[in-house]
């Protein structure tokens, strides 16, 4: 039998994302779902935010910053002992693209030990920027690339209400969702208040915690089938423009000259 060209591209795109695709939900049988935070841990977010999934029963993945873990390493331990996954954000929250494949590697790597015992093999690119070279960088470094299907948008002025409405009706057996129990770096440093992204995770569970069980990511992979995606995106340089650091000051690109005294 002789395979149409058309059929043989279509089978090794189907391969290739199926190899190295990015994972953005799960196709469940289930009404469960992946709570996600990013950014973190943060000393006084974070176990606000645990409190608050353990009053109503749900798991969630935490995709950390290595800086941020080094300074806060009791806090990595009270989010994996209460149950819930850890994930690498990278070492100081680059945007991938604008690095080189070496700078992606120690970026992984360090924030792997900051992490450690406590870190899986689940990475999220900072600011969900992507090229073909990065995914395949961590694929081959056993990462499994996961990014989002649903975004609370909690890094803008949003009120709580908003984002909680908003999640509310895009909810689907199998989401992640995306939220920040920290925000680095910030589009104003106003936006750096995690209070209302509080309230908001706490009105999306008060609504759905009797329609949803709410799992770590690995758990929702173990109930379904990945859904994958050849995601590529790379920020545009009036975005890096706008970005500050929490205090204020000008965020700057991950340059050579800055990852190579940080990262050996």
């Amino acid at each position: 039998m002789r395979l149409h060209k058309s059929t043989l591209r279509r089978t090794a795109a189907d391969l290739k994302r199926l190899v190295t695709g990015t994972i953005t939900h799960v196709s469940v049988s289930e009404p469960v779902a992946a709570l996600t935070f990013d950014d973190g841990p943060d000393a006084e977010h974070t176990p606000r935010l645990l409190s608050l999934l353990d009053r109503f029963g749900a798991a969630a993945t935490f995709f950390m910053i290595g800086e941020a873990a080094e300074k806060n390493p009791c806090v990595v331990e009270m989010v994996a002992s209460a149950g819930h996954a850890v994930g690498n954000h990278s070492w100081d929250h680059p945007s991938f693209p604008q690095i080189s494949l070496g700078e992606q590697w120690r970026q992984l790597r360090k924030c792997e030990r900051a992490l450690a015992p406590h870190g899986q093999k689940l990475f999220r690119p900072p600011f969900g920027h992507q090229t073909a070279q990065s995914r395949l960088l961590a694929w081959g470094m056993g990462y499994q690339v996961v990014t989002w299907s649903l975004v609370a948008a909690d890094w803008l002025d949003n009120e709580a209400e908003w984002m909680a409405d908003h999640v509310e009706k895009e909810m689907r057996p199998g989401s992640i969702v995306l939220f920040h129990d920290s925000l680095r770096p910030v589009l104003n440093p106003r936006y750096g208040d995690r209070g209302r992204t509080l309230k908001a995770v706490e009105l999306v569970l008060s609504r759905l915690g009797d329609q949803f069980q709410f799992v770590t990511v690995p758990q929702l992979l173990a109930r379904g089938r990945a859904q994958k995606k050849d995601w590529q995106v790379e920020g545009k340089p009036e975005f890096f423009a706008q970005l500050r650091e929490p205090d204020g000051g000008q965020w700057r690109y991950a340059s050579a000259t800055r990852m190579s005294g940080r990262l050996n």
